[in-house]
């Protein structure tokens, strides 16, 4: 019992930071830095970034860690997957739903960190002198995919609350 409240601990822990790590950019950094120039604000997108991303991908480590053992611990196994009744059933498809989630997070989480935000800081930090629509496009994209990536976040802190206090009814 005391290692799944760790486990649940940790996993909670892992999710503020990375929702609160964006939070904080979206409604403190970004107001403060559309008052500076647009280089001092990539330099500072591009320092941050760099620092948060090491702390969201240890984050998305231990959410996987922590979600495999907390599902254990709830008596989720891997053969109850491939079991149409659970797959079926409201559990399942909240699981099934949270871990898809999950994935897209890791996928957007890797074009935006790894490939866009990159690509955007570097035009817009050179100053977009070569296509200065290109650099513009590559910031606002760089935009969409962290505010999706927020979106995504919090609904899968939604359903973590459904899948252990069950779904609503209206």
């Amino acid at each position: 019992m005391n290692l799944y409240l760790i486990s649940v601990f940790l996993h909670i822990l892992s999710a503020m930071l990375w929702i609160g790590g964006m939070l904080f950019l979206i409604l403190v950094v970004t107001p403060f830095l559309k008052q500076s120039d647009r280089m001092n604000s990539a330099q500072f997108y591009r320092n941050a970034g760099q620092r948060f991303r090491k702390i969201a991908w240890m984050g998305f480590a231990v959410f996987f860690v922590t979600g495999v053992f907390n599902l254990g611990y709830r008596g989720v196994r891997l053969t109850d997957f491939v079991r149409p009744e659970w797959f079926g059933s409201p559990y399942g498809k909240l699981v099934i739903t949270k871990i898809a989630l999950f994935i897209a997070i890791l996928i957007v989480s890797a074009v935006h960190d790894f490939w866009i935000g990159p690509a955007a800081t570097r035009a817009v930090t050179e100053g977009g002198k070569s296509d200065p629509a290109a650099a513009e496009k590559l910031r606002k994209n760089a935009a969409l995919f962290g505010r999706i990536n927020f979106i995504l976040g919090l609904a899968m802190v939604a359903l973590g609350v459904m899948i252990v206090r069950g779904v609503p009814r209206f």
